[in-house]
């Protein structure tokens, strides 16, 4: 019971509705980058990811006021940018879904944080 317990701190499955892939509960750090009109360079804000799978993200931040509906999501430490999709959003929250699904191996090492061991 006590790996099932361990398990459950990490891993969050719903038993009423079925998703595609399997989504974690991370509670880590991250920026969202978004390229300014006219491509006139590119703006970002600090965010916390709430929850993550290979296709999508829920997002915490600040305000949802000026964010535009596609950008980039970004973990310290990693050097990929991850294309977003938003799907919804509230005050201070919004769900994407990621334009192009994770590699596990991207996935593993975002929930793991360990950035500086790939080859």
């Amino acid at each position: 019971m006590a790996a099932a317990d361990a398990l459950s701190s990490v891993h969050v499955q719903s038993g009423i509705e079925a998703r595609r892939w399997d989504r974690f509960i991370i509670n880590k750090p991250g920026s969202l980058m978004a390229i300014n009109p006219c491509l006139a360079g590119m703006t970002s804000r600090t965010c916390h990811v709430i929850d993550i799978s290979r296709g999508g993200a829920g997002i915490q931040v600040g305000t949802t006021i000026g964010l535009p509906d596609h950008y980039y999501l970004n973990f310290i430490g990693a050097s990929e940018k991850i294309g977003c999709a938003e799907v919804y959003r509230s005050e201070t929250r919004v769900g994407v879904k990621f334009i192009k699904p994770l590699p596990e191996w991207l996935l593993s090492q975002i929930i793991r944080n360990d950035f500086l061991t790939r080859t």
